[in-house]
């Protein structure tokens, strides 16, 4: 991709950063000293509120726990489910930390100075996906009443360490661990990043790379827009010309691509390891595009249409009089149904320009009927809310002003939110005029507009924090092919999304926000994120 304005080169960044991290291991070890001569004082702690998403409270205190080749890392016995999911968290922790610091760090539930801790008293105090986090000089504990708080807490300790903590090769230490004690849990319960695969395909491993960056700021929730106008992204054995046919292209005419079952089985399995929850998108009534081309008897006329490799939205729709549309989304919904373990499933509904009010109203009481048929609850685009949703059924607000009376009125009547407000959380946004990737029909979003908002307090109308069910950072991929291209666009924009979702109102604000993602920056590089720089964030 072309270097973005605000952005020094990448291998000079990475220079800097590995000068600055030899520097302070340098100091830390008092390395090169001459007898008799004062030893250089190791390089302070990370503090313990430095961290993002920040946590709920801190209560800093006591001496510094080190990580050294002495360390092990302590799970709970047992052949629960619960134990197994701890211990993996365990062998997390242990991958991450193994290659940077060259440290065995074995993971057993006999002893270690690093512990993980299952505690089933402390869901009152930290729900099911919280945790807390002690540190003295003896070691470390992360306690949790379930193993995802465990596997947050086990984040919160990676960005406790020095960033290079988190390269592939051996770095110098310490590897300190700030003493204090961190209780934390999550302010709403979805808190989900969006990955369009259908614009430009992604394979399982360019995915599975976003899943562990976007897990590292306790995201629980993956969105994968399988299907657009583009391309049909996944095997669905009873419409195989789905997969082989719509799936044959994508923006700009290339190769496309689509995901065999067992890949996706494969991705859904990967982010649970993560704990991550898949949730699966098949746009309808309109981005069907792809649909209609492969199949001739979706369309009213009986016409397939060519294959579609342009960016233009709203000119497709499914034939919502014809019976066999609800055939079509009866076999693709059950075969997506049974492929999914999460309790959700995305049906769209968004920018059906071509389909009448009436006949949207009709298509989606029919198709949300079929996702409960199947055992699941519907999600689709804020344009539900005018559609009779059904009991459970979620609507995600993509709008820019909070205000859209239909959205309000649902989410009074029950209906819980997902928002994604274009210019705020859209992660494909142009940060500004010059950047070369990206759109800006919701208006250019730098980092600090992406996170100087409440989610709380962000729909009018007297809308309650208790009607969000949380936020989501949508990247929609039009512009976007490379691993490179998805994390300019993503990083810094989706740790503060995260933040959004996790942090409770009182911890939010842009000043201590920024200053905690100064610290990011050496991460991301040690990471191989390529990330964009803004100028309202003083990287060191």
């Amino acid at each position: 991709m072309r270097t973005p304005p605000h952005r020094p080169p990448r291998s000079l960044a990475r220079l800097g950063v590995a000068l600055l991290l030899t520097v302070a291991a340098g100091a830390g070890a008092g390395a090169g000293a001459a007898p008799g001569t004062a030893q250089p004082r190791a390089a302070a702690p990370a503090a313990l509120d430095s961290v993002i998403p920040a946590p709920a409270a801190v209560a800093p205190g006591g001496s510094p726990y080190e990580i050294t080749a002495d360390t092990a890392i302590r799970v709970p016995p047992g052949s629960s489910a619960a134990a197994a999911s701890a211990r993996d968290a365990g062998e997390y922790l242990a991958g991450v930390l193994r290659p940077s610091t060259g440290f065995e760090l074995p993971v057993g539930s006999k002893s270690g100075a690093i512990e993980l801790r299952l505690s089933a008293g402390l869901k009152k105090a930290v729900g099911s996906e919280g945790y807390e986090l002690t540190s003295g000089a003896d070691g470390v504990v992360i306690s949790a009443a379930e193993p995802a708080g465990l596997f947050h807490g086990v984040q919160t300790l990676r960005q406790l360490l020095p960033p290079a903590v988190e390269a592939g090769t051996p770095q110098d230490g310490p590897w300190l661990v700030a003493g204090g004690r961190i209780t934390d849990e999550p302010r709403f319960a979805y808190r989900s990043a969006m990955l369009d695969v259908a614009r430009h395909f992604f394979t399982v491993e360019q995915v599975k790379r976003y899943i562990d960056q976007l897990a590292l700021y306790k995201y629980n929730t993956l969105h994968l827009h399988l299907t657009d106008d583009q391309g049909w992204r996944l095997v669905i054995d009873s419409w195989p010309n789905l997969a082989e046919y719509g799936g044959s292209t994508q923006v700009g005419g290339g190769p496309g691509g689509y995901y065999t079952k067992d890949q996706y089985r494969e991705l859904v399995a990967y982010a649970a390891s993560r704990h991550m929850t898949v949730v699966p998108e098949v746009d309808m009534p309109g981005h069907t595009n792809a649909a209609l081309a492969s199949y001739a008897e979706l369309n009213c006329d009986g016409v397939a249409p060519p294959l579609y490799t342009g960016t233009s939205v709203g000119f497709s729709s499914l034939c919502v009089p014809k019976e066999v549309t609800y055939d079509f989304v009866d076999d693709v919904l059950r075969e997506l149904a049974e492929l999914t373990p999460g309790p959700y499933l995305h049906i769209g509904g968004d920018e059906a320009h071509s389909t009448s009010d009436e006949d949207f109203v009709a298509f989606m009481e029919r198709a949300q009927a079929v996702v409960g048929e199947y055992g699941k609850k519907v999600i689709g685009w804020h344009q539900l809310a005018g559609a009779n949703p059904v009991e459970g059924a979620v609507a995600q607000y993509w709008g820019t002003t909070g205000g859209e009376q239909e959205v309000i009125d649902a989410a009074r009547a029950g209906t819980p939110l997902v928002l994604s407000p274009a210019n705020r959380t859209y992660l494909d946004m142009k940060y500004h005029e010059g950047t070369p990737l990206g759109l800006s029909w919701a208006g250019y979003v730098e980092v600090r507009q992406s996170y100087d908002w409440d989610p709380g307090a962000y729909m009018r109308g007297g809308v309650p924090e208790s009607a969000i069910l949380g936020v989501e950072a949508p990247l929609w991929s039009e512009t976007l092919s490379t691993n490179d291209q998805i994390e300019f666009m993503a990083f810094p924009r989706a740790a503060g999304a995260a933040e959004l979702g996790w942090s409770p109102a009182a911890k939010l604000g842009w000043d201590g926000y920024r200053d905690r993602l100064v610290a990011q920056g050496p991460r991301w590089d040690a990471m191989g994120i390529d990330f964009y720089r803004s100028t309202q964030v003083p990287w060191e």
